[in-house]
């Protein structure tokens, strides 16, 4: 792990300010919560892919198990949520009652993360809250974010930009738009990394080197074809790829056959233009609700779902103000966009002025999360970290150039 300059003091180092700031989060309710520092590597593995794994510190338990240092806190918190708060009791009388979600509850943390990250420390510290099983969706959004913005203004750091995206947002409008599943899945990958839409578009594609296959299963039995897929990497000694099962391969092949007989397995150039506007929309939060009212009718769209999420956008807005948030200087942009495996709905992240490279804190909501690590319903929950490194350092450099 890297290492700091001899008297520069620790990554895991936690400084008067720190515990300002988790007292800060207690004070609001967020109890404080530490997850163990080794933690199993899958679930990383499963939301993230197979490319995390060089970025992430593995070991193995005397069993065999991987095992990794933690490389965030908010899996660990949800599994931590998951094993230790009290499920709600099913209704009385039921003869067969519903599987249940444990009950909401409200975290806070402090401590080290382990991740390589270029050109800053291996080691580093993070403090943060997660919010799990509040259903007032709007509101927790707001709450979060404000004491994420109050917490920095502890810090010395009152005046980040702040830039919000909305993943529910996108994900409705794809649906709204009938994007097949596959070509759906790759055009988030691809906003979400910022790449341009042009391999994700109709024609503009080379053959998929698995044509043959997909147009030999296009029309059979989805059970046969889960067994055949699952034979095959069974006789080859294989139990995942890339983090996903044999199961989701096969219907990852499933979705692509449907594509490729419905004539391709991307976005028409029609659909391309309606994604390409919502990528460009920018400003504050009520001027791009307006941009976005005015695609989806000029879209001819009327799909219930993303009127659902405009609507849960606008009220969020709403609830942002009524905390003395100053959204008017708040940035929303349609091509601000997060691991789809991860974030469902809300994000943002707030930067120093003339650094937005290196956000200084983020997060959004990820209402499938606890489900993805075994809760039994969904169960909706939204946080944020801070990074407090890029703090200290922003801080450091301010006070810099006040001296000069």
């Amino acid at each position: 792990m890297t290492r700091p300059e001899a008297g520069g003091g620790t990554a895991g180092e936690q400084s008067q300010d720190h515990l300002r700031l988790l007292t800060h989060f207690q004070g609001a309710g967020y109890g404080v919560v530490t997850p163990p520092v080794l933690q199993p590597v899958e679930p990383f593995l499963e939301l993230s892919g197979e490319d995390i794994r060089r970025r992430i510190f593995v070991t193995q338990d005397a069993s065999g198990s991987e095992l990794c240092l933690r490389p965030e806190f908010t899996i660990p918190v949800c599994r931590h949520h998951l094993a230790h708060t009290p499920k709600l009791s099913a209704p009385t009388g039921a003869s067969s009652p519903a599987p249940t979600a444990p009950r909401s509850a409200d975290y806070s943390y402090l401590g080290p993360v382990f991740r390589l990250a270029g050109d800053e420390p291996d080691e580093f510290l993070q403090a943060g809250i997660e919010s799990v099983g509040r259903t007032d969706t709007p509101a927790a959004d707001a709450e979060v974010i404000g004491l994420a913005l109050e917490g920095l203004a502890l810090l010395g750091r009152p005046d980040v930009a702040v830039r919000l995206g909305d993943m529910g947002l996108i994900d409705a409008l794809l649906d709204a738009l009938a994007v097949p599943p596959t070509a759906k899945r790759r055009t988030l990958r691809a906003l979400a990394a910022g790449r341009s839409l042009d391999a994700v578009t109709n024609g503009l594609r080379t053959e998929d080197p698995h044509a043959g296959l997909l147009a030999a299963i296009q029309g059979q039995d989805p059970q046969g074809v889960r067994a055949f897929v699952e034979d095959v990497l069974s006789i080859a000694g294989i139990s995942r790829v890339g983090g996903r099962s044999a199961g989701e391969i096969a219907e990852r092949f499933l979705a692509k056959a449907a594509a490729q007989a419905s004539g391709g397995s991307g976005l028409n150039p029609e659909n391309r233009a309606v994604v390409e506007r919502y990528r460009a929309i920018e400003g504050d939060p009520d001027t791009a609700a307006a941009a976005m009212r005015d695609l989806v009718r000029e879209a001819g769209l009327d799909h219930p779902p993303l009127e659902a999420a405009l609507e849960l956008f606008e009220e969020r807005t709403g609830f942002m103000a009524a905390r003395g948030l100053p959204v008017a200087r708040f940035r929303f942009s349609g091509g601000f966009a997060r691991n789809l495996d991860y974030y469902t709905g809300f994000i943002f992240e707030g930067t120093a002025p003339g650094a937005p490279k290196l956000p200084l804190v983020g997060g959004g909501r990820y209402d499938g999360l606890l489900q993805h690590l075994g809760s039994p319903v969904p169960v909706p929950a939204v946080g944020c970290a801070v990074w407090l490194s890029r703090v200290a350092a922003d801080a450091a450099t301010v006070k810099e150039a006040a001296r000069g």
